[in-house]
């Protein structure tokens, strides 16, 4: 049987079974969102600061999509990171959830976002593997 989800597709299902529990569910993009945290932390909302930040670390469910497709630099490796310890630390004794996507595997993390933040994910998150073909190609293929 061949399924044709990617994980895009199931981390939106799981988005949408929760938003349907009156759960809060934050998806974005590993580059918009650090770009997003970026522009709010040092220049463009400072009205808005905080309300941003504490929705990203608070939402019942956050969504960071491809990650690995971001430019990084170090604000942006400080933010991911602060961002994933603070979920994970709990502070607020709510229960927060964190889905990752990535065309990268465990090494490739380790070696892009430096060992405190890959030792996060392979610690504390499950991590499970899609395998096939990139589903965008495949469909733009049979279109031909």
């Amino acid at each position: 049987m061949e399924l044709d989800f990617g994980k895009t597709f199931i981390s939106n299902c799981i988005a949408d079974s929760l938003l349907k529990k009156g759960k809060t569910v934050l998806y974005q993009t590993a580059p918009i969102l650090l770009d997003s945290i970026i522009d709010f932390k040092f220049n463009k909302q400072k009205e808005y600061q905080n309300d941003f930040y504490n929705s990203i670390i608070e939402t019942d469910l956050l969504i960071i999509d491809d990650l690995g497709t971001e430019s990084l630099n170090s604000v942006k490796l400080s933010e991911l990171f602060n961002i994933i310890n603070s979920r994970l630390l709990n502070l607020n004794n709510h229960v927060k959830k964190t889905i990752i996507s990535s065309n990268l595997n465990i090494n490739d993390i380790f070696n892009t976002y430096e060992e405190r933040i890959g030792s996060r994910i392979v610690g504390y998150y499950d991590i499970y593997y899609f395998f096939g073909e990139d589903l965008r190609f495949k469909r733009k293929v049979e279109q031909i």
